[in-house]
């Protein structure tokens, strides 16, 4: 009953990031459409995100333990409780940048600290698969949400309607406060080294192992395709499709709610078989829908829409590549965060999630670049390369893993 409390707080504040987190390729959409700014322009609103992910987990992930893994998760919902509020007053695109500034510093401390929780309320490997990929899909079903919230409160007669979501999701992030505030919490007494030099001493050990360079490059990888794809479909449905703008933001729920499906039945799959043929089937469908299937989805003709049943089935065919890179994330992180140390979960989750934030800037800078220059209906053909390279990391890290990580 003790962990569940603990494990029921994980999923409550991962729940709320990622709708904070995932509405960046909305603020975008609404960016362009209602502060006057263009593609490229946009796209910086995910360097705005992702940079202080990178930089605090950099900063903290090494010695977080000794802040205490829920004094940080309660800090990270504090901050953005303050950026939301925000949000609604300031209504700039200035303002959008602070906000999602504020959303990647609270996420870094809270990623940083689930992942790490992760590992204390575990026993084995497939307890940790399994948790690690019922928790990521809890988080894209907190995605696929934030594609419906957002066109609630939307008014072609008001373009500041918007904005008052930003009051329900300071709510949300003030109730997760409450709810991991009265949770029992025992975190244990390991800690990477004794002081900050042999903290960050620690992480930097673990960056100096080929195994953990290969796996840092595969994170990177992975981030910047479903980041690249997830943040700039909104903007593709508008464009390509010619879907009025709130169908174009509730459309790209389709992509977030099958990588949810996606995440739930890689940690059933997991247990029947190797993570290694899993992931290697996943990125082969993956790229088969890239190669037939969105050619097919941009060639359509699918008329005037007003609502989502006017869509005909070609339409939701891309977002289902979701089903297929889905349970790549997961399956990676806990491949190399169960051959650790607890004590080591910590710097190697901050590595995870700056390699990982790095990745999800780079990918949606360069889909805005692609957007804004070889069209949109070409730009996501473009994500075939970092798959493939994917692919040859995937074999590499599973006789990798066959030698002794500590060693």
């Amino acid at each position: 009953m003790k962990n569940n409390a603990i494990k029921i707080s994980l999923f409550l504040n991962y729940f709320v990031f990622a709708i904070l987190l995932n509405s960046v390729g909305i603020v975008i959409l609404k960016s362009q459409n209602v502060y006057g700014v263009d593609e490229v322009q946009a796209s910086i609103l995910e360097a705005f995100k992702d940079l202080p992910i990178a930089i605090v987990s950099f900063l903290i992930a090494s010695f977080l333990p000794r802040i205490g893994y829920k004094r940080s998760m309660l800090a990270g919902l504090a901050i953005v409780t303050f950026a939301c509020i925000a949000m609604y007053f300031g209504n700039s695109f200035d303002t959008a940048k602070l906000l999602f500034a504020a959303v990647g510093v609270s996420f870094a401390l809270i990623k940083v600290s689930v992942y790490s929780t992760i590992g204390l309320v575990t026993n084995n490997e497939q307890e940790h698969n399994s948790l690690m990929s019922n928790i990521e899909g809890f988080f894209m079903f907190g995605i696929a949400l934030a594609y419906f919230l957002f066109p609630a409160f939307n008014s072609e007669d008001d373009p500041n309607a918007w904005l008052n979501v930003y009051w329900l999701l300071a709510g949300m992030s003030i109730l997760s406060f409450v709810f991991l505030f009265n949770a029992k919490f025992e975190e244990g007494d390991a800690i990477p080294g004794a002081n900050l030099a042999e903290d960050f001493a620690a992480m930097f050990k673990l960056l100096a192992k080929l195994l953990v360079i290969i796996f840092v490059l595969s994170a990177f990888l992975f981030v910047m395709i479903e980041q690249g794809i997830m943040t700039w479909l909104p903007t593709f449905n508008e464009r390509v499709l010619n879907l009025p703008e709130n169908v174009a933001i509730m459309m790209a729920s389709i992509l977030a709610i099958s990588l949810g499906i996606g995440r739930f039945l890689a940690g059933y799959l997991t247990k029947h078989f190797s993570w290694l043929w899993v992931l290697v089937g996943c990125l082969i469908g993956a790229m088969l829908i890239v190669l037939f299937v969105l050619p097919q989805a941009v060639n359509a003709n699918i008329g005037t829409v007003t609502k989502l049943s006017d869509i005909p089935f070609i339409g939701y065919a891309f977002p289902l590549v979701g089903l297929f890179i889905a349970p790549i994330y997961p399956l990676l992180n806990s491949v190399v965060l169960s051959a650790l140390p607890k004590k080591l979960h910590s710097p190697m989750s901050g590595l995870i999630i700056v390699f990982s934030a790095l990745g999800g800037t780079l990918g949606s800078r360069i889909i805005g670049y692609l957007f804004k220059n070889v069209g949109a209906e070409n730009a996501f053909t473009y994500t075939l390369i970092p798959m493939g390279v994917l692919m040859i990391c995937l074999f590499l890290l599973r006789s990798m893993t066959k030698k002794e990580i500590t060693s």
